[in-house]
């Protein structure tokens, strides 16, 4: 079989048992970006060169390949992760020369583990989208179909796993990022808990609601890589000092006896019925898994897309204050006056879903609007959590879809926002709630686009959820289903 077909844990077989090496691995990952990433635009930035230069020296040194599952594999960062030494843009002119001088914690971890960074991947600009369409650079391109998206805001991520152009990503999750791009390019997508995952070297968006995770080809892929990652960071304040058990060791145990809740809200108005189908498809697999199945309720689950749409924009204000075109970032080189230099920096270096976003945010944090908008949302984005709180006393996790359509086309949202931020009604709870969340792939649509089944946890219970995810990936055969791209 072909190397870049094979999942992580596969591929750390082989190197293991010197089978291939480290610079055939990525070689032909190289290899198979050259072919198909012009069609794709999965990459932002390429590090070919240091990938394989890299490689080449984990096989000339004397590098144990057993002593971590991840060292000598070729993987892709989502470009809103500081990795020293290289530009990081987050898809947006006013950061298009940024060259940070560190790296991230979570590519710190990755880097100790030996893995190989292939390139950064491209990205909704500052992760504000649900398309991968507003990035300044490029529109990514879904694998399944090229004249649909591959979801947002970790679309290069995750189009770049489903087509083989790495053997696992990094993306970010604010309020589906990770999930919705996972499910819209049929692979596996973790959000963790908020707190699992140290976010120094992370770009903010929303700094109450960022998290990183893995986009991989299968669910014993993203244990591993949250293995890497996951742990207490004192350069993160709001990094959870918890323990982090063996994720890979709870993904034999079977699922029978374990309670699993369906939402009822979850099964919106206006739901694709082959989503629907998937889903409850889904859910008897589970059922004659040995599970017990209970329909259960949030409530609250309707205020979730309002609540989300002032909290992040407001958090997204504040924390884009600082590209004024002085600290870093883009500066008009014609403006002779602060005030006009501050202003047509801003105007030129942000797109316009980014200006939305910080309008919107600056707006419900104004005087006189602060208590009527963002106080009401903060307490109701409380009321989500207790829901969740409350839920997981009577069920172990919960079942759901993870967006309410497949994958849509190019360009068929672009002009209308709100249609576009619905896309994320059925991801945006769980974000506001801070627990975690995964998307496994459970069918196609008739037009041959995936579906992903949402496995929802209660906090800090990702082994919870990924031992769902994978008795469910090994009863179903929709993992082996594959793009035809060449």
């Amino acid at each position: 079989m072909a190397l870049h077909t094979l999942t992580i844990h596969a591929l750390h077989n082989l190197l293991v048992r010197k089978e291939v090496s480290a610079a055939e691995v990525v070689t032909a990952f190289l290899v198979r970006i050259a072919e198909l990433d012009p069609k794709l635009n999965c990459y932002l930035t390429s590090l070919a060169d240091s990938a394989l230069a890299q490689a080449r020296q984990l096989d000339q040194g004397p590098a144990d390949f057993a002593r971590s599952p991840l060292m000598g594999i070729p993987l892709a960062i989502k470009d809103v992760l500081c990795l020293r030494g290289v530009r990081t843009t987050c898809a947006s002119r006013i950061l298009e020369g940024f060259v940070p001088p560190y790296d991230g914690t979570v590519l710190e971890r990755l880097k100790q583990a030996g893995a190989v960074f292939l390139g950064k991947t491209n990205m909704d600009e500052f992760a504000m989208g649900s398309s991968t369409e507003n990035s300044a650079f490029q529109i990514t391109r879904n694998p399944w179909d090229l004249d649909r998206v591959p979801g947002g805001s970790s679309g290069g991520s995750a189009a770049a796993v489903a087509a083989d152009l790495c053997a696992g990503s990094l993306g970010t999750d604010t309020g589906g990022s990770i999930r919705q791009p996972a499910s819209f390019c049929g692979v596996v997508g973790l959000k963790p808990t908020y707190g699992r995952v140290s976010r120094y070297g992370l770009v903010a968006f929303a700094s109450s609601l960022d998290q990183i995770g893995p986009i991989t080809k299968d669910v014993e892929d993203a244990a591993l890589l949250l293995q890497a990652i996951a742990g207490h960071d004192p350069r993160d304040s709001t990094s959870v000092e918890q323990p982090v058990p063996d994720y890979r060791a709870a993904l034999s145990e079977p699922i029978k006896g374990l309670r699993l809740g369906i939402p009822k809200e979850y099964f919106v108005a206006g739901m694709h019925s082959e989503v629907a189908s998937a889903v409850q498809a889904a859910v008897q697999t589970c059922r004659e898994l040995g599970a017990e199945i209970r329909e259960v309720s949030l409530p609250h689950t309707e205020y979730g897309v309002a609540a989300y749409y002032i909290i992040a924009p407001a958090e997204a204000s504040s924390n884009l204050a600082r590209y004024d075109g002085v600290k870093y970032g883009y500066r008009v080189p014609e403006a002779r006056e602060l005030l006009t230099m501050y202003r047509q920096s801003r105007s030129q270096g942000f797109g316009s879903e980014v200006k939305r976003r910080i309008m919107l945010g600056t707006y419900v944090l104004s005087a006189g609007y602060y208590d009527a908008y963002y106080r009401k949302a903060s307490q109701v984005r409380t009321l989500i959590r207790e829901d969740f709180l409350k839920v997981f006393r009577q069920v172990d996790a919960l079942l759901a879809p993870v967006a309410p359509v497949p994958a849509f086309k190019v360009g068929e949202k672009a002009d209308d926002p709100l249609e576009m931020y619905l896309n994320d009604v059925l991801t945006l709870p769980a974000s506001l709630a801070g627990v975690p969340g995964l998307s496994v792939p459970c069918g196609f649509s008739t037009d041959r686009l995936p579906i992903g089944l949402q496995i929802l946890g209660p906090h800090f219970r990702e082994e919870l959820i990924l031992r769902i995810g994978c008795q469910f990936e090994q009863a179903t055969p929709h993992l082996r289903a594959k793009p035809q791209l060449d």
